[in-house]
């Protein structure tokens, strides 16, 4: 509720609405008669918007005409057609539109006006109301509209539903929320400042630091995963050197085995072993977080890498800066620390290792020339 009223108080508008007049006969005389043979005609039920409309919203049939509504996060517009689909001068329309948020009783009416352009014609209706505190929550909206003739003359009335859009801020809170972990170090994201998007092909993966970008980019397929079709099947004899590698189930971190012969999973970047049937759905939901839990594959190691200690302190302000971003060592949740040629390096995040590993003598010599001698391993 709380909610709501930040919405009403948000847009501004007066809550008391022009109301379309309704006949009441008890004011009559008794003189006042019906002819018996006619009875009231009811008024035509509101028509129902579903089809698309050229602005991206909703039509609705009504009578001859269409009627558009376009629903954003910062308002509410209507575009009107005629017959031959063509826009309707709306200058001299005006409406109601009553908004209800599913499960809540509670209705808030907002004016319509037209928006008028620099000739005075109006394509559109419009009010300006802040949407983004109910985003994500379907919503109910009544419109009635006086200037334009709907079936038997009546104003014309229509209804649609909508899930309240989300701003784009919101969406991507929720993409980040939704993917949770960054798929190169399996680091949550946000761990180390502001996730940071990577565009694949018409995919955005968002990753830790600036350290895991290149990583993406160089390996797409690895990182973007879309939904998997997975394929699921009794692990045999041939698993079981990749079952006794991968050793626990990364859903429930439960040893392989533990639950009966495990169940081996294709179609992922690469194979899984879970230990029962309930963990598919949560590695189908979530792939990227649980490859990231697995221990390096046969062949491709993932460095060792730790966070800095307090007996790190000497060497972490003698080197300063992390060599592969050339950023401070604290800026994304640093220092870590990881060796190299028997020598101790810190970086600004995990997302670094994998460069230096695959370059150290660059790296080193890079250090050296800045004037820093990376202690030894003791």
């Amino acid at each position: 509720m709380r909610v709501l009223n930040y919405l009403v108080l948000a847009c501004g508008l007066a809550i008391a609405v022009p109301v379309f007049a309704q006949h009441d006969h008890t004011t009559h005389g008794s003189g006042h008669k019906m002819a018996a043979q006619q009875p009231p005609v009811a008024p035509p039920a509101p028509a129902v918007a579903n089809d698309q409309g050229p602005h991206g919203g909703r039509l609705a049939d009504v009578g001859a005409m269409q009627i558009e509504t376009v629903i954003a996060p910062s308002g509410i517009r209507l575009f009107a057609y005629n017959e031959q689909k063509n826009p309707l001068d709306l200058r001299d329309v005006r409406g109601v539109a009553t908004l209800q948020v599913q499960g809540d009783a509670k209705r808030y009416r907002y004016d319509l006006f037209a928006e008028t352009r620099s000739d005075g014609s109006a394509e559109a209706l419009a009010v300006a109301v802040d949407l983004s505190p109910i985003a994500g929550r379907q919503i109910e909206l009544a419109v009635q509209l006086a200037g334009l003739s709907g079936p038997q003359g009546q104003p014309v009335r229509f209804q649609t539903t909508a899930v309240a859009p989300r701003t784009e801020a919101q969406q991507v809170a929720a993409a980040i929320a939704e993917q949770k972990v960054c798929p190169v170090s399996g680091q949550p994201l946000g761990s180390m400042g502001r996730p940071i998007p990577v565009q694949v092909g018409d995919r955005t993966v968002y990753v830790c630091c600036a350290g895991c970008i290149d990583a993406v980019k160089d390996n797409p397929s690895q990182y973007v995963i879309g939904k998997p079709m997975l394929k699921v099947a009794p692990a045999t004899d041939a698993d079981a050197a990749a079952i006794a590698a991968q050793k626990l189930c990364p859903v429930m971190d439960e040893p392989l085995g533990s639950m009966g012969t495990p169940l081996k999973v294709t179609g992922l970047p690469r194979d899984v072993y879970l230990c029962c049937k309930g963990c598919l759905k949560f590695l189908e939901k979530e792939p990227q977080k649980y490859l990231a839990k697995l221990p390096a594959a046969p062949g491709t190691a993932k460095p060792e890498i730790t966070k800095a200690t307090a007996a790190d302190a000497p060497f972490v302000a003698a080197q300063k800066l992390c060599p592969v971003m050339d950023e401070p060592l604290d800026a994304m949740g640093g220092p870590y620390r990881t060796v190299v040629e028997g020598r101790v390096v810190y970086l600004c995040c995990p997302g670094c290792a994998k460069k230096l590993h695959a370059d150290p003598q660059g790296y080193l010599q890079k250090l050296a020339q800045q004037g820093v001698e990376p202690p030894r391993v003791r």
